[in-house]
């Protein structure tokens, strides 16, 4: 087969044509999504051109700004923007067309107008704002009403960031106590929408726990504030439940997140300011307060004083003229009650005497009486004490008889003896000495025999 060639010519066929028809400069549109300088100062770039939807990529090229004109073009750019050149933003470069045998197609960056790139970034950032303003949550954040001390802070900041430092040194250095919890986020490049995003969330679940929030970061290019204009982070910021306090740090950019936010302010440290002044407009409000609390209560202190004042002297007044009108009164009942009780103890000295008569009468009646009544019965009683003491003569001469009757003297005189210390003929034993009384005298004697009676029955 002979119809065929090799691939670097057809390559080179592919140079050719493209030069021929491609080969001069073209202003081109289109987005960064890669962005590298590398150790010998060439800038690649790989743009893209995405649709409005935002999906995937309808055309994409490598391109390149070689050093020798790469200072140049992304100082001016920086110069005039205020960003340096990034993934994300779309560009208008003049550029031109290379292909080469190995590398391909690539383009070749030799100018980038700045101003369509200003253009692009603000009509990014009014769409933001029409978007927000369409479903009505542009000015919700600033509805809220702030307390008078914001002391309770949750801050979304890198925990690196000088602008973090420089807010808690300004706070650390006021007389007030502030309890700040930071909730770390990256707050510039690719990561920072997404990481804020995370940390509005975080703060969101613990509303409760805080009186405010404060987005801060400190230094960084212009081109890092773009996150801050894009709707997704504004959207959060807005609607987020607590009043949103922004010190993104930059002077003469005020972004969309400032816009939505309660109150913006420059930098972190104006932050840290304003709550330190708020905390000291309330403390001299408090002050102020308090000191025309103390006049008034000093004021009433005075006018009741007087008041308690005037009422003791009228109490007085009163309290004499009533004395002495009760003092009348108990002079003159006094007097009533002595005429009374003189009445009173007449009459019952008159009942007394009456009385007594009447007891005299009576009791020398009943004194007879008894009287009478007492000699009969001592005479009755005399004679029942004859009887009684002729009776018990008679028994005790009856006793006395019986009693010498059973005398152990008259037993011995009628011949019978006593043995001493003897009651039964059990309790001796054989041999035993023993006493014999006699009506003349005491005999001596042993025991040499002994019987005993048998029991009837």
């Amino acid at each position: 087969m002979e119809n065929f060639i090799t691939l670097s010519a057809l390559q080179g066929h592919l140079r050719a044509v493209i030069e021929q028809y491609a080969g001069r400069a073209q202003w081109v549109v289109a987005e960064i999504s890669e962005c590298k300088v590398n150790y010998a100062g060439h800038c690649y770039l790989e743009l893209v051109e995405r649709p409005d939807n935002g999906k995937a990529p309808v055309a994409q090229a490598r391109a390149v700004i070689w050093s020798s004109s790469y200072k140049m073009i992304s100082g001016y750019f920086r110069f005039q923007t205020g960003s340096d050149l990034s993934a994300g933003m779309k560009v208008l470069v003049k550029c031109t067309v290379s292909y080469h045998p190995v590398y391909g197609l690539s383009l070749v960056v030799s100018d980038i107008d700045p101003a369509y790139t200003l253009g692009e970034t603000e009509r990014l950032r009014r769409q933001t704002i029409a978007q927000l303003e369409e479903e009505g949550v542009f000015g919700m954040n600033k509805d809220f009403e702030l307390p008078d001390v914001l002391q309770r802070i949750a801050v979304i900041s890198s925990a690196k960031a000088a602008g973090y430092r420089d807010f808690m040194q300004e706070l650390e250095a006021s007389p007030y106590r502030f309890d700040v919890r930071l909730f770390a986020a990256v707050v510039q490049g690719d990561a920072a929408e997404n990481s804020i995003i995370g940390a509005l969330e975080a703060v969101a679940e613990q509303a409760d726990e805080f009186d405010a929030a404060v987005i801060i970061r400190g230094g960084g290019s212009t081109s890092d504030l773009g996150c801050f204009d894009n709707y997704r982070l504004c959207a959060y910021i807005a609607q987020l439940p607590l009043p949103v306090i922004t010190g993104i740090g930059h002077d003469k950019d005020v972004s969309v997140a400032d816009m939505v936010a309660h109150t913006s302010l420059k930098t972190p440290t104006a932050v840290a300011a304003f709550l330190v002044n708020r905390a000291a407009e309330t403390n001299a409000r408090l002050d102020d307060l308090y000191e025309e609390t103390t006049d008034r209560a000093r004021q009433t202190l005075m006018m009741e004083t007087n008041r308690l004042e005037n009422a003791g002297l009228l109490l007085a007044s009163r309290s004499t003229g009533l004395l002495h009108t009760g003092m009348a009164r108990l002079e003159k009942l006094k007097n009533g009650v002595r005429y009374v009780a003189n009445e009173r103890l007449d009459d019952e000295r008159r009942r007394c005497s009456s009385f007594a008569t009447r007891l005299g009468q009576h009791s020398a009646r009943r004194l007879a009486t008894a009287q009478a009544w007492t000699g009969y019965a001592l005479q009755r009683l005399a004679a029942a004490a004859e009887g009684a003491a002729g009776r018990q003569r008679t028994r005790l001469e009856l006793l006395e008889v019986s009693v010498t009757a059973a005398s152990p003297r008259r037993i011995l005189s009628r011949g019978y003896a006593i043995v001493r210390g003897v009651r039964s003929a059990g309790q001796v034993e054989l041999g035993q000495p023993v006493e014999i009384e006699l009506r003349d005298g005491v005999l001596g004697a042993n025991i040499i025999s002994k019987s005993t009676h048998k029991k009837n029955g």
